[in-house]
């Protein structure tokens, strides 16, 4: 059966949105900016990597493990990604990187060889690698998106140049301004599941990782103790607890280092765990279908691009917590026989919860936000259940989900611009 247009356009959407990337999305740009530059010289004679970032992207990527090195922080990416890095890999550019080459870009740093600094400009995302051997220089930047290169210059002539300036992310897509989360919900509910079934690739890829950390020790190791507590009676082994601890785990590997993708959302690695992991538990626990999870996949995946497009690409709010309430509507969506009235009621409580867990940069304590922000979203969603929600009465929500969502979207916007240079001064002192 064809698909209607709009249905076809968020399919499209959905599949720009989400996809795998390894380690976090912030210092991956930079490496992918060196080893796009790394193509067009001589990798072996590297002599010098000067790197220049936007203020949002320093702060994402000052405390965050680099997969497959063992270090933190964009000197790193900049270095592995100019000297191993796949030029064709996208977020996946460090996937290939050896024991060799990771020796040679620790002894770049260990030189002094390699420089990160925050560009002159006001844009939310930007990466720029300048590589110089004995007798090239290459530049190339990407700007607005993670993958969106807009230059490459080599020795001054400039060798490719995005003239369109393509914004990327969500807040590009024309159709945004048409959506809302009811027409999400019919969506997700009626369109063929043959055109969705890409989306169970989130569920196996963010599974995966899920696992991974729970057997290994990564960043603050959350998951695992709260897993231990649950053996000695601290904590119930309930679905509550699953969710938090399956979810956590993800994010603990992700940005402690693991080596394996995730299935990302809005560039954003840690919000595709969220968007999707509490839906799988969920799923699990209800022993549902193939055809059940995947649409309820597609709900979170595509509510947690919809609200994420009303904020700037990188801000002061964390964004787990939206990807949690895309995540809340899949869950209600599930435990809730498909009505569509918790899933409006679920986000409005979420909104009255959540907003003002701040982005202080990308690092382990992550996944500490992470395992928040999908607690409130289990508890809107019980709530709910109940057909009780936090009423248009209070605070910033408002009547309809509509109107909740927009209000969150300007605080974001406008009031929180100011939390965010505090938040990068108060970083930046620090490093």
């Amino acid at each position: 059966m064809k698909q209607p247009v709009m249905w076809q356009e968020l399919i499209a959407m959905v599949k720009h949105e989400v996809l795998p990337a390894l380690g976090c999305t912030e210092p991956i740009s930079l490496a992918l900016a060196s080893a796009i530059a790394s193509e067009y010289l001589d990798k072996n004679n590297i002599r010098k990597i000067d790197a220049y970032v936007s203020p949002n992207l320093m702060k994402n990527g000052m405390g965050v493990t680099v997969p497959g090195t063992g270090m933190v922080g964009l000197p790193i990416a900049a270095a592995i990604g100019a000297l191993g890095g796949d030029a064709h890999a996208g977020l996946e550019v460090l996937k290939n990187i050896t024991p060799q080459q990771l020796a040679k870009a620790k002894k770049m740093l260990a030189d002094n060889l390699v420089s990160v600094k925050i560009a002159n400009n006001n844009k939310a995302i930007y990466s720029e690698a300048n590589i110089y051997t004995d007798t090239d220089h290459v530049k190339v930047c990407i700007e607005n998106a993670h993958t969106n290169v807009i230059a490459i210059v080599k020795n001054n002539v400039t060798l490719y140049k995005n003239k369109q300036n393509n914004q990327g992310g969500s807040q590009n897509h024309t159709i945004m301004n048409s959506l809302s989360v009811k027409s999400i919900y019919d969506f997700a509910t009626n369109v063929d599941f043959e055109a969705i079934k890409f989306i169970l690739d989130s569920a196996e890829l963010n599974d995966a990782l899920s696992q991974e950390g729970l057997r290994q020790a990564y960043g603050l190791s959350i998951a695992a103790t709260l897993h231990q507590q649950t053996k000695t009676g601290l904590l119930a082994d309930d679905l509550l607890s699953k969710v938090i601890i399956r979810t956590t785990a993800a994010s603990d590997a992700r940005m402690g280092g693991a080596t394996l993708p995730a299935m990302s959302n809005s560039g954003s690695g840690n919000q595709g765990i969220t968007a999707t992991m509490p839906v799988v538990v969920v799923a699990d626990y209800l022993e549902a279908t193939q055809e059940q999870l995947a649409r309820a996949l597609v709900l979170s995946h595509t509510l947690a691009i919809y609200i994420h497009s009303k904020f700037p690409p990188l801000s002061a709010l964390c964004a787990a917590s939206t990807a949690a309430m895309g995540s809340a509507a899949g869950m209600a969506w599930l435990l809730g026989n498909g009505q569509y009235e918790p899933i409006d009621m679920a986000i409005c409580s979420m909104i009255g919860d959540l907003t003002g867990i701040i982005c202080d940069g990308a690092s382990n304590s992550c996944a500490m936000k992470v395992s928040t922000s999908v607690a409130s979203g289990f508890k809107a969603v019980l709530m709910a259940l109940n057909r009780i929600r936090v009423t248009g009465k209070e605070g910033i929500v408002g009547d309809s989900v509509e109107t909740s969502i927009n209000n969150l979207g300007a605080i974001v916007s406008n009031s929180m611009k100011v939390t965010d240079l505090q938040i990068i001064d108060i970083m930046s002192h620090k490093a």
